[in-house]
């Protein structure tokens, strides 16, 4: 192994730092990077499976619309990843306790992500779909390439989190005193910025600061930035579709 020659173009060879003044062992870092986009990965395939029976078998989405036992049961299904985080946040060392916890956390959120989908036209869904993979895959890469020359994302934290504050403020007004289709674009185009922001912060995180047991942590994080800008980019295309 140590006799195999370098190669300037192996990026993930472990020769070469991911950036400057790197002290821990780039092998060590890239593995724990490809293990937390493979958990990210099987979260997205798990998603896909059941927001797509969820779109497919209308009496799923007839029970949840129509009747006051889907209502509750919807309600129950938003609150639910919330509440699992407690649990998680003690158990994310603990296996298999915390690939259990994260599993239902997962669906529970695909869950939601169907029924958004099943009154959505499908053209609709596979734009956002398109667009919400183009983004990911483009700021991901352009952040690997970013750290690799020097540049550290964490000054983003702050800003972001109170652009959080700021849209979920926003959202609530929106519920509450509904501004048109104009201001349902104008909430996700906000969203959609803030969303691309944090798959910066946190790719820079996965890089640079997450430990080696904050795996479920990163693989978190990560998924709820897809989601979320998902379906701030759904959000648009329905309201400019109407």
């Amino acid at each position: 192994m140590w006799n195999q020659p370098y190669r300037k173009d192996d990026v993930e060879s472990g020769s070469r730092p991911l950036y400057p003044m790197m002290l821990e062992s780039p092998q060590l870092r890239w593995a724990f990077i490809r293990k937390i986009y493979s958990i990210l990965t099987i979260q997205l395939l798990l998603t896909i499976a059941v927001a797509a029976v969820v779109v497919t078998y209308h009496p799923i989405a007839l029970f949840f619309s129509t009747t006051g036992a889907g209502l509750a049961l919807y309600i129950v299904l938003i609150i639910t990843p919330f509440i699992v985080l407690c649990p998680l946040y003690y158990y994310h060392q603990k296996h298999p306790v915390n690939y259990l916890l994260l599993g239902l956390f997962t669906v529970a959120l695909a869950f939601v992500v169907g029924l958004t989908c099943a009154f959505t036209n499908g053209k609709v869904i596979l734009e956002s779909v398109i667009l919400t993979a183009a983004v990911v895959i483009s700021l991901t890469l352009y952040t690997f390439w970013a750290a690799k020359r020097g540049h550290d994302f964490n000054f983003l934290g702050p800003f972001l989190f109170g652009a959080v504050m700021v849209l979920m403020i926003f959202a609530l007004i929106q519920v509450l005193f509904p501004l048109g289709r104009i201001s349902v674009m104008i909430y996700g185009c906000l969203a959609s910025i803030i969303f691309c922001g944090y798959i910066i912060y946190d790719t820079d995180n996965l890089i640079k600061r997450y430990t080696y047991d904050e795996y479920i942590w990163a693989a978190v994080a990560l998924y709820l930035d897809v989601i979320n800008l998902f379906l701030a980019i759904l959000t648009i295309f329905r309201a400019a579709d109407t």
